[in-house]
């Protein structure tokens, strides 16, 4: 072999190897480019109903098909039972970032929200789906300063409230200091009708009707079987005709929710929307099955008579002036709110 050719041979065998270094550069390019797999956004969920109860297998729902419905984006754990903030404290929970989401009662702290205890009145609601879409929309309308702390997310609220108690109660003169488990304006209720009311939240009313700590309670009928307390009474009192819900909140953590991307803020306000509805129809379904509960361990559904149920009426009926004026001397639109509300029940009864 010549000098020349031994030359060319070299230059060759280099460019060869520069061709498969090239190659194999070009091979593993993909792998060097390739992403880490996005992390999900993480959102705790603070329920305070036990995890049996058809609301928070609603709100379990809710969340799955958030996580659904953004791919996966957003991962939600739900704590039910009030495993991570009690019910009263579930509210400022959510404020202060210890659950991102929470749902309970605005009647557990009286006086936090004052316009809207005015969806707690007993102005004859008619069922869980009419209360449901009702206070979300008077929330959504008056957008009050006091929510806005939060992200309010959607507002349900359950069927018409009941007199359950350990001895019946056939008129006002049975109820007279009668103790009655009831929170918010219902405990307000409970002090119009002549009884004596008791403030706690539903996980402790079980025990505390049991001990005989309470002789009653104001509640829709489901609770009797969604929460167990029909075991522990002995009858039913059909006090329908003053109507009241208790408006309960969805809401989400101000900071968390404006720093979620648009469209995954555009998906949960939809998935929002529709479960107004679900968790309405989850209330009738409730009390549908409370009613029958009630009816197989035997327990006695006492009808009020057209004269007795227009004294409950006039009992309750100043509970209304009060709360106006309560609003009003806070510089708060109670009388617009309260007419609206009234307006918006009665339209029901022209569909």
């Amino acid at each position: 072999m010549t000098k020349r050719h031994g030359m060319f041979l070299g230059l060759g065998l280099l460019a060869a190897g520069t061709l498969l270094v090239a190659g194999c550069g070009k091979a593993k390019a993909p792998e060097a480019q390739a992403q880490e797999p996005v992390k999900p956004i993480e959102l705790s969920y603070s329920i305070f109903f036990p995890p049996s109860h058809i609301q928070a297998k609603t709100a379990e729902e809710w969340s799955r098909e958030v996580e659904k419905r953004t791919g996966g984006r957003v991962k939600i754990t739900t704590y039910p039972g009030g495993s991570l903030t009690k019910a009263p404290q579930c509210y400022d929970g959510v404020v202060n970032g210890i659950s991102d989401i929470g749902m309970s009662c605005f009647a557990y702290t009286l006086g936090r929200f004052p316009l809207l205890e005015g969806l707690d009145l007993p102005l004859g609601y008619p069922d869980g789906l009419a209360a449901s879409r009702i206070a979300t929309e008077m929330v959504r309308k008056y957008a009050p300063q006091e929510v806005a702390d939060v992200k309010v997310l959607y507002i349900h609220a359950h069927g018409p409230g009941i007199l359950a108690s350990r001895k019946p109660v056939r008129s006002l003169d049975d109820m007279r200091a009668l103790k009655v488990r009831a929170t918010g304006l219902s405990a307000m209720i409970v002090e119009a009708l002549g009884g004596t009311p008791v403030a706690m939240s539903q996980p402790e009313t079980y025990e505390a009707l049991q001990k005989g700590v309470v002789e009653a309670t104001l509640c829709p009928i489901e609770t009797l079987k969604g929460w167990k307390q029909g075991e522990v009474i002995k009858s039913v009192t059909d006090s329908s005709g003053i109507g009241y819900t208790t408006a309960m909140f969805v809401v989400m953590n101000k900071g968390k929710w404006d720093s979620l991307p648009a469209d995954i803020q555009k998906i949960i306000t939809q998935v929002c929307d529709e479960w107004v509805d679900k968790h309405g129809e989850a209330w009738n379904e409730a009390d549908r099955e409370g009613d029958a509960f009630v009816k197989e361990l035997g327990h006695e559904i006492i009808p009020l008579s057209a004269e007795e149920a227009t004294r409950w009426k006039v009992a309750v009926a100043p509970i209304l002036n009060d709360y106006v004026k309560a609003a009003t001397d806070k510089g708060l639109p109670g009388g617009d709110f309260l007419k609206d509300l009234q307006e918006r029940i009665a339209a029901l009864d022209t569909l």
